[in-house]
C-alpha cells in the first residue's frame, strides 16, 4: 500500500515548477497556451506531499482543443513523464508523472483553459494563498487526515478531495 510523504515548505518548489513550465512551453509547440503551478507546493509555507503539480492549459477554441491535449500528452512524455489514470476530480484532464518509476516528483494536468477543473484548481490555490488563515487550516487538517490515516494514499486523497469540495462551496458562494 502505497504511503503518503509530507514535508515542510521547499523555496525550491517555485524554482522546479519554472523549469517544468519552460519545458512545456519549448516542447508543446503552441498547443499548451497557459501552465500553472497549483496544489500544495504552490503555496508559500504550507506543509505539502513533494510532488510538483503542474496545470498546463490548450486554448478551448482552437481547431482541435482535444487534439491538441493529446499531442501535447505525447510531447510531455518525451520529458520522462508517464500518463498516469486521472482521478474522477481532475475531470476531463490527461494527467502525466513523473520520473516513469517510483514516486512523483511531478504531475501534468493538462486541460482547456476553460474546464471547470482549470477554473477550480486556480481559485483554489488564488484563494489558499489570499486567505493565510485558510490556508493554515487547510495544512492543520491535511496533517491530521494524514496522521489519523497512517499515511494511507487513498484515504489522504480522499479527506483532501472533501476539503477541497467543502472550500469550493464556499468560494463560490
Amino acid at each position: 500500500m502505497p504511503t503518503v510523504r509530507l514535508m515542510h515548505y521547499d523555496p525550491r518548489w517555485k524554482q522546479e515548477f519554472q523549469q517544468t513550465r519552460s519545458s512545456i512551453l519549448q516542447t508543446c509547440l503552441g498547443w499548451v497556451t497557459a501552465v500553472e503551478h497549483v496544489g500544495s507546493t504552490a503555496i508559500s509555507g504550507l506543509i505539502a506531499r513533494p510532488t510538483i503539480d503542474v496545470l498546463a492549459g490548450v486554448d478551448p477554441s482552437s481547431e482541435d482543443p482535444s487534439g491538441a491535449i493529446l499531442e501535447s500528452a505525447n510531447l510531455i512524455e518525451g520529458l520522462n513523464f508517464r500518463r498516469t489514470p486521472t482521478t474522477d476530480w481532475a475531470g476531463e484532464s490527461v494527467m502525466l508523472e513523473k520520473p516513469r518509476h517510483g514516486d512523483p516528483t511531478h504531475r501534468v494536468f493538462l486541460a482547456k483553459t476553460d474546464s471547470p477543473f482549470w477554473r477550480n484548481a486556480i481559485a483554489l490555490r488564488d484563494h489558499l494563498r489570499d486567505n493565510p488563515d485558510v490556508a493554515i487550516r487547510f495544512e492543520e487538517t491535511k496533517i491530521a487526515r494524514w496522521k489519523s490515516g497512517q499515511g494511507d494514499e487513498d484515504r489522504y486523497c480522499t479527506d483532501k478531495a472533501i476539503f477541497f469540495t467543502h472550500l469550493m462551496d464556499q468560494i463560490q458562494h
